[in-house]
């Protein structure tokens, strides 16, 4: 079984496009976990209407921990609220994974608002790059397919990290295990983040992140003053 874990503080307006791009895959042997960091809109109206086990979240690290406790899953996938998944994206990915013996993998990003610009950065500043880097620096952000015993092995997200955490356990993850990018499948993204606080200053922001873990270790303090999800007009 596959357990989908999804962190969640007010999403109503991306999480349905989300949970509607899984529930039209053909493929049916999945949980959807929710781990709600105490949303004050229809979020948990939403998660519930589609059939999906809710947890109680917090930060995503945590959020993401905890949705790991309640999964009977035996591979552990974890999606931002703002994912959309392509057709067809399960079967390919998994047979992916199985034939290329991996532990954990994660996925190149295409901007669900699909405007030229958004797919330009995201091209050069993210997909190339990590694929550059794919031997050497593992990277992993939005969507990441692990094994749970390899998760388990890891005492999960470090929860005293503030800002990539995910990249984190990626590099973690490669100790134990084999990692690697899907070749056949993207998913696809909001790039409201950049849209929100300025493609400039959330790149940057994240440059100096990878510098922090590089030459550092994680980042662990709130030197970056992350929120999370302060993208809509909920605002927690």
């Amino acid at each position: 079984m596959l357990s989908i874990i999804i962190p969640t503080l007010n999403e109503e307006e991306h999480l349905p496009l989300l949970l509607d791009s899984i529930k039209k895959q053909d493929f049916n042997n999945y949980e959807i976990i929710v781990a709600d960091a105490g949303s004050k809109d229809k979020t948990l109206e939403i998660a519930k209407n589609y059939g999906c086990k809710i947890v109680a979240g917090g930060l995503p690290a945590k959020g993401r921990n905890r949705g790991v406790k309640a999964a009977r899953g035996d591979l552990l996938l974890f999606l931002d609220a703002d994912v959309v998944l392509p057709k067809k994206i399960f079967r390919k990915v998994l047979e992916e994974f199985k034939r290329r013996k991996l532990d954990i993998a994660t996925f190149c990003l295409l901007p669900s608002e699909k405007k030229k610009i958004s797919t330009f950065l995201f091209t050069f500043f993210y997909n190339l790059p990590i694929i550059l880097l794919e031997k050497i620096l593992p990277h992993a952000a939005m969507g990441i397919l692990i094994k749970k015993e390899i998760f388990e092995g890891l005492n999960g997200f470090d929860e005293k990290i503030k800002l990539a955490e995910d990249h984190d356990l990626a590099r973690r993850a490669k100790k134990l295990g084999k990692y690697g990018i899907f070749k056949s499948a993207k998913i696809f993204v909001s790039d409201r983040r950049f849209k929100k606080d300025g493609w400039l200053k959330t790149g940057s922001k994240y440059l100096f992140c990878e510098g922090h873990m590089i030459f550092i270790g994680p980042v662990k303090s709130d030197i970056f003053k992350y929120k999370f999800n302060h993208y809509g007009k909920n605002k927690k």
